[in-house]
Formats: C-alpha cells, structure tokens, sequence
C-alpha cells in the first residue's frame, strides 16, 4: 500500500493527463528560445498574473534568488519575515549570490506589516546598507500557511512605492492563497515588481517554477540564470507538466484546504495534542504535548503507513495535496486516533 506522505506537497507524482501532454509536447532547444511549450508556458503565467513576461528555472529557490540579484547589489539590504523561505531555506543564498544583507522582521505567522517595513527602512547613511528590496512570501510556510490578502499586499506595495523599493513575491503556493482569499491573480501584477510562482507544490507537476516581470527584468534574469546553470535545452516536457497544472489543476485547491481542516478538527481531539496551529490552506502544524516523545511519535506514524516531519520543537507538520484520496483521510484519522499518549 502506497504511505499516505503528508511530508510536503512536493511529493506528488504527475497525473495520467499530466504525462500525456509531457509526453506530446513539442520541444526546441530553449537556450536559444526556441522550445514553444516553454514559450507558452512562460507566457500563460504571466498572462494569469498581468505581468509582461516569465522566465521557466528548475526551482523556487532558483527564481527568488535571481529575482534578489536582479533588485539588490552589493552593500544593499532586502526586508523580509525573519521565517522566510529566502532566509532560512535558501542555503543563505542572498549573501552568497547577491552579497546583501538581510535586515529581518519579526512578524506575526510570516506576515509583516506596512508600519514594520516603514521602520525597516534604512536611512540615507554610510554606516547602513542601502534599503533595495522587501519580499513577501504567500502562503507563509512557517505560518501554517498563513496569506497575505491583496489588500493587505497593496497597502505594504503604497509604502514600497512611496520610497522607491521593489516589491517582490515568493509565490510557493501563490495559488494556495488565492483560492483561500478569493483574489484575483490579475491584480498582482499591479503591486509586485516580481513573482515567483512554484509548478511542483500544489499544483501536481514534478519540477519547475516561473519568475514573472516586465520584459526587460526577464531578459536580463536570463543571463543570471544562465550563469546559475539554469539554461534548459529541450525543457518543453516538464513546462508541459506546468502549463497543464496551470490549466486544470487550480480549481480543486479548496480540496486540500477543506482537508486540512479536517484533520486539524481530529488533531483538536486528540489528548496528546496541546495546540493546532489555525488552518488557513493545505499546512496544517500541530504542537505534542511535553510528555510525547516527537522522534517516537514519527516513528508510530510512519510503522501505520503515515509520512510527516517536524517542524521545530515538539511541532508537527501535515501538508495536504492532490494525491491524497478520501480513503487515505479515513485510515489516517484512524491512525490518529490509535496513538497512545
């Protein structure tokens, strides 16, 4: 029997339609921007969002870093949650390509405010790096999955404005919080001086993200991301992947957030359980109580056939996705309810 991974929404295998059009999809070599399903994939993103053109990189971390070195130069600072993606899971890759410096903010479930970045602004002095960029991150993974509302995201892009500092987007699961909070892709584009929009979460494909700008931004991201080794040559099979994602896979996000709320509800009964972080997507994260052993609570869920990691401190994380069936949701409520404390 197949485990029922709640490690990521990374996990994912591609659907029977989405290696149908992998495997019928016409390839060029994209170097010379010559792979039309690239092309077309690139161009079906940005039209989502009302940006002008995207640039098809292998990962997340691939397009926030280029976005970062195409915004910031050295002896500059980016602002940004101190549990952000960019800080904390990016290899401290802002230092190592872009030699900035990160000045962090201690928000509330990954989310800033306008007045925190206001103050996080540096003044016109040569002791202090230059203020070059504020990035948000949607959802915020550390928050439980936690989003920035468009009106939330428009009065933080005023400020950004009022002192000339580019807006940029780690949009992992972008899409995540669009079907939460009901907004419109289209509006972005107006606020965001770059997305990057992650394929490989919970969308179902098996690799790949989309960074989303004005054209010239992107073809001068290309460069970087040739000098990253990110030029692809035939790419059109996984940017199929992509653009079916893309087209079919949107509208059944609210399953996995209506699942996770599901199992958030189980967890609450649970004795073993002290708190469930509120669920607001597809993460749901879960706090033991002092007297259960974290690494032997894993091990239990694992020996029923259950995938999860941790999170910190007696803290659990269940991400929910695609490939998660009702069936699975009956045996892990099961499996829930059978742990002894």
């Amino acid at each position: 029997m197949n485990p029922i991974d709640l490690r990521s929404d990374t996990v994912t295998k591609p659907s029977s339609g989405m290696l149908q059009a992998m495997f019928s999809a016409p390839v060029g070599d994209d170097v010379y921007n010559e792979d039309p399903t690239v092309n077309e994939l690139q161009d079906y993103c940005a039209s989502l969002f009302g940006m002008e053109a995207g640039l098809f990189c292998p990962t997340g971390t691939m397009t926030n870093q280029i976005a970062i070195k195409m915004h910031t130069q050295p002896l500059s600072e980016v602002i940004c949650e101190k549990t952000s993606h960019i800080y904390l899971y990016e290899v401290g890759g802002i230092a190592f390509h872009s030699a900035a410096s990160v000045h962090l903010v201690d928000g509330v479930r990954g989310k800033i405010t306008p007045q925190q970045i206001a103050a996080g602004i540096n003044p016109d002095n040569v002791h202090y790096p230059v203020t070059s960029l504020v990035s948000l991150e949607n959802t915020c993974n550390k928050g439980g999955g936690s989003y920035y509302t468009l009106a939330e995201i428009a009065a933080i892009a005023e400020v950004c404005q009022q002192n000339g500092i580019p807006l940029h987007l780690d949009g992992a699961r972008v899409f995540n919080a669009l079907a939460a909070s009901g907004d419109s892709a289209l509006e972005y584009g107006k606020y965001f001086d770059s997305i990057s929009v992650c394929l490989s979460k919970g969308l179902g494909a098996p690799v790949g993200s989309v960074l989303l700008g004005k054209r010239n931004f992107i073809e001068k991201a290309k460069r970087v991301r040739k000098a990253l080794g990110g030029g692809w040559r035939q790419a059109g099979y996984v940017a199929a992947a992509g653009l079916y994602a893309l087209q079919n896979n949107l509208e059944r996000l609210q399953e996995d957030h209506d699942r996770a709320r599901q199992i958030a509800q189980e967890l609450a009964l649970s004795s073993y359980v002290a708190e469930v972080i509120p669920v607001e997507t597809n993460i749901v994260i879960f706090r033991l109580i002092d007297e259960v052993d974290m690494d032997g609570y894993l091990t239990y869920l694992k020996d029923n056939g259950v995938l999860a990691t941790s999170f910190g401190p007696q803290l659990i994380r269940f991400v929910t996705h695609l490939d998660i069936t009702e069936d699975m949701m009956q045996t892990l409520f099961e499996v829930l309810d059978g742990f002894q404390a």
